[in-house]
């Protein structure tokens, strides 16, 4: 089936210079601009209460569906019963999210045949996976139902927490550009995205950082593949955090660097 399929090739496989077009379009910074506007009061509040910033949430929901237009056709059910027995390699976790799935249809009243998402049974405005939904959805507009299908104010307040309980530090950065000489810095791109070596240290690999104001934090050094080179950055633990919600380091620069675009819009700061 189509789910088999899109699973062997996920977007995630792709080389920076390929991903990034595919997100940061005209199209998805207008109408992030637009859908902060329209929900401006709302992620102000997520933003206070949880300490993540308005235009991280605003651009993750623009990356997972455009801002709630796309939030799939699989039927979630189906596919996560195709993945847990018939995807030997993460037939495991399937078979939880499936089971994770049944009771959370029970626990929030779903029409469980019916609920669509993508094929690998992530759902909703916000693409939670069954047991993100059960372990970390908020019913922030105060209904009595936390509802990520249909509710942008559940949907905002849910990723906040999300990226809180994920370590999301209030008013840090994202990330920070770099420069790279010599071979030493290969080392730390191959450490992975977990920030644990001090910006400050880096120089000793041969890695320059800019902007860095808070050279005692850690970071972990992101190599960006492009046409005819690489870029480098330093991930932080804000950095991290959006990975939490996509294990991948296109994914959380992706997101960051809409972020970006969507709050030059909003500022009215063009350029």
């Amino acid at each position: 089936p189509d789910v088999l399929e899109a699973i062997a090739r996920p977007a995630e496989s792709l080389d920076w210079y390929q991903y990034r077009p595919i997100f940061l379009t005209e199209t998805r910074i207008a109408r992030g601009e637009k859908f902060w506007r329209a929900h401006a009061d709302t992620l102000a509040a997520a933003s206070r209460e949880y300490g993540v910033s308005a235009e991280i949430i605003v651009a993750i929901i623009g990356v997972e569906t455009l801002y709630g237009t796309r939030k799939g056709k699989h039927l979630v059910l189906d596919s996560l019963a195709t993945l847990a027995f018939r995807y030997p390699r993460r037939s495991k976790f399937f078979r939880s999210e499936l089971e994770q799935f049944l009771l959370l249809a029970q626990q929030e009243g779903f029409n469980t045949p019916k609920v669509k998402g993508s094929y690998a049974g992530a759902m909703g405005i916000p693409q939670f996976i069954s047991s993100s939904y059960r372990r970390y959805a908020v019913d922030f507009d105060g209904d009595g139902v936390r509802d990520l299908l249909g509710s942008d104010t559940d949907a905002i307040g849910s990723v906040a927490n999300y990226l809180k309980k994920h370590g999301w530090q209030r008013d840090g950065a994202v990330a920070l550009p770099a420069s790279v000489s010599g071979d030493k810095y290969k080392a730390l791109v191959k450490k992975g995205m977990k920030p644990n070596t001090p910006v400050s240290d880096m120089h000793n690999f041969g890695v320059v950082v800019l902007y860095a104001s808070d050279n005692e934090s850690p970071g972990a050094l992101i190599e960006l593949t492009n046409k005819n080179d690489s870029e480098h950055w330093v991930g932080l633990q804000n950095f991290y955090a959006i990975t939490r919600y996509n294990h991948s380091s296109l994914y959380a620069m992706a997101v960051f660097q809409l972020a970006r675009e969507i709050r030059k819009r909003y500022s009215g700061v063009e350029g």
